[in-house]
């Protein structure tokens, strides 16, 4: 029997033994599908079988990519969404064990909702970020795959919400710049395009890796990966975000300072170019 909310009754709750409830031990991909297509699909796929590795489960010897993108499309396509969509799976250990696992067998779980545009739009609208200093990120390859273990981008989330942000940057152990609650940081400083190297603890964003790649075709900017400090994003003249499924948002503001978002505005266009060419 167990206590749920006051309840004595029969242990029939899933979550007495999901381990990634019990020990945040899953992992997890968050896409994107626009007219019954996932975007990126291939380097989402390889992503997740490389987290799995980094965790050590056990990959299913079905889980191809073929069967990866079929289990997706089949889901939104029962839910009516499959013009444009958010998707999310989440794989996690099988039941047993306490921190030492019974199995590396898994189980997965897929949730999909709607979303409203077919392409990729810039919001130009207020965005203020602060830092988020209660808590680090440390560089390690924990930190660039996405697990279960989110309490840094959730009490940094409460954090931005009890003092009017938007979104808050997140640093590392070495007090640098490492990326945003909710996607990879890119600053602008002239000609020149920025952002952290994965070993300084960021994710390893499949947005991030879309937005490098159109941007190094571009002659007029100069892409680099680099080591970016809190004092360096005053100096900065355009700083945005990414992630698969807002593509690309400006910051308007950080402490003092208000920036431009004309790389960004190109980018999206590149972004949505590209997309429709594949």
């Amino acid at each position: 029997m167990i206590n749920f909310n006051g309840n004595i009754g029969l242990e029939e709750n899933v979550l007495t033994q999901n381990r990634a409830f019990l020990y945040g031990d899953g992992v997890f991909e968050t896409v994107k599908i626009i007219n019954n297509k996932v975007l990126f699909l291939e380097d989402h796929y390889f992503r997740l079988m490389a987290s799995m590795r980094v965790v050590r489960m056990e990959i299913p010897m079905n889980f191809t990519m073929e069967y990866f993108e079929e289990q997706i499309l089949n889901l939104v396509q029962q839910k009516n969404i499959a013009s444009s969509a958010r998707a999310r799976i989440t794989v996690f250990r099988k039941n047993g064990g306490l921190y030492l696992p019974q199995t590396n067998e898994v189980s997965f779980l897929i949730h999909a909702t709607s979303l409203g545009n077919t392409s990729y739009v810039l919001n130009t609208a207020e965005y203020e970020v602060d830092l988020y200093k209660d808590f680090y990120v440390t560089k390690q390859l924990l930190s660039s795959i996405k697990t279960t273990n989110k309490m840094i981008n959730v009490t940094g989330s409460i954090f931005a919400n009890e003092n009017g942000l938007a979104n808050c940057i997140l640093l590392n152990d070495s007090k640098n710049v490492v990326e945003a609650l909710q996607g990879n940081l890119f600053m602008v400083v002239g000609k020149k395009l920025v952002t952290p190297p994965i070993s300084e603890g960021c994710l390893n964003g499949i947005m991030r890796k879309q937005i490098l790649a159109l941007a190094k075709k571009m002659e007029t900017i100069e892409v680099v990966e680099e080591v970016i400090s809190p004092f360096d994003l005053q100096k900065a003249d355009e700083l945005f975000l990414t992630n698969v499924i807002m593509g690309i948002q400006s910051i308007t503001k950080y402490r003092k300072k208000e920036f431009t978002s004309n790389l960004a505005q190109l980018l999206v266009q590149k972004l949505n170019e590209s997309i429709s060419e594949n």
